[in-house]
């Protein structure tokens, strides 16, 4: 199943030596306050009303951040106002303190983050690390996952999906869109004072899940099953088509954007 878009050693010279330590030290990573990336960094708007900036060696070229962000249709870029997403190469924990690399460093890389959401005066800002993935394909989706949650978060979830999901769940649809759907699916579908409380959460994870994966679909072609993980079974190709569909209905592409679902033939 594919989700579619309409495309896209002799002995060493003590000069040398010394040039070289000059290099190395030169290009020594620099991190930087996450107060001073959002002070330094331009913040670009995209068509949809989203602002975003990058700082650093990003692994995405700009033409392809600006038409990520503005991937993301105005009925679920409403839901981002007061938010600010910041593309940088690394985002890394150094014990209670957050702090950006501008460049992706091995030492830095095991303290790093794919993302953190951070309140900066009155602003919500987000840090993605994009040199923490292999492509642009890995960064669309951390962003896109990101959105689909404060979307959920924001404006709930659309009832008319809520009961596509508990419709599929009952008809014992196989597999999910993601561990926490996959295990609050499980709960909620057994009896016990907790069940009402699992379902919505059911709901939520499969909600801003299926944004998610729709969101990605509009930027790139993407190819289902590069969305398989070892700890849960994916759910169904019909179902996810399904459900995609009704996120396509509540949250219609912008223009130059376009959703389609493709079936691969077999053999």
């Amino acid at each position: 199943m594919n989700l579619m878009t309409s495309t896209d050693k002799p002995g060493i010279d003590p000069t040398y030596a010394r040039i070289s330590l000059m290099s190395q030290v030169t290009s020594s990573v620099i991190t930087r306050s996450p107060a001073e990336v959002v002070r330094q960094s331009p913040v670009a708007q995209a068509p949809n009303g989203i602002c975003f900036a990058s700082s650093g060696e990003v692994s995405v070229a700009p033409s392809d951040l600006e038409r990520m962000v503005a991937a993301v249709p105005d009925t679920a870029a409403a839901a981002l106002r007061g938010k600010a997403y910041y593309f940088v190469p690394l985002t890394v924990n150094q014990g209670d303190e957050t702090v950006i690399a501008d460049r992706y460093d091995v030492a830095l890389s095991d303290d790093a983050v794919c993302h953190r959401n951070l309140e900066l005066g009155d602003s919500q800002c987000v840090f993605i690390s994009t040199r923490l993935m292999d492509d642009k394909f890995s960064v669309a989706f951390e962003f896109y996952i990101n959105v689909g949650h404060a979307v959920v978060e924001k404006a709930g979830v659309s009832r008319e999906f809520a009961d596509l999901v508990w419709k599929q769940a009952e008809g014992r649809v196989r597999g999910e869109t993601s561990l926490d759907a996959t295990e609050s699916r499980k709960l909620a579908m057994e009896p016990g004072p907790s069940a009402e409380k699992h379902k919505n959460e059911y709901f939520a994870a499969a909600f801003s899940d299926a944004i998610s994966i729709y969101l990605l679909s509009l930027f790139i072609d993407v190819d289902y099953h590069d969305l398989r993980e070892r700890d849960y079974t994916l759910l169904a190709p019909a179902a996810m088509a399904e459900r995609l569909r009704k996120v396509a209905e509540l949250f219609p592409p912008n223009p130059g954007f376009e959703f389609a679902v493709h079936y691969k033939r077999r053999g």
